[in-house]
């Protein structure tokens, strides 16, 4: 039986199901399109951004709206998540483009829903903690 899967793990996979479907929105401007119109399912936002306003922007976004919200470490990790690099010849990402911000308003295939699990459960577990 296969390992379970961590949340950062499962984030990926339903970013890169996403991204099959054209379903992710990347940067701050289109993201905040889209939560403002309520298209997002889910929101990524990363912490290690220089400007201070933008997680209270995004974050007040998705409270208004209730939009589920995860928070990442690193601009450069969601950059190379969503698809902001280039792939050399050895599968290695290169000139890896930062992301603030990236919404997923199109989960993709079904077929991959341990993943999309993973995430809901991190989202039951949190509300039921608070």
């Amino acid at each position: 039986m296969a390992e379970p899967m961590d949340l950062m793990e499962a984030l990926r996979e339903v970013i890169r199901n996403s991204l099959v479907v054209d379903g992710v929105t990347r940067g701050l401007r289109e993201s905040v399109k889209k939560l403002d119109k309520r298209e997002a399912l889910l929101c990524i936002l990363a912490e290690s951004t220089d400007e201070k306003n933008i997680p209270k922007l995004v974050e007040a976004l998705c409270r208004e709206h209730g939009i589920n919200l995860i928070k990442i470490d690193d601009a450069k990790k969601l950059g190379e998540w969503v698809g902001l690099c280039k792939i050399d010849k050895e599968g290695n990402a290169r000139k890896v483009v930062r992301c603030s911000c990236a919404v997923i308003s199109d989960f993709g295939r079904e077929g991959s829903t341990m993943a999309l699990d993973v995430i809901n459960d991190h989202f039951k577990h949190s509300v039921t903690a608070e």
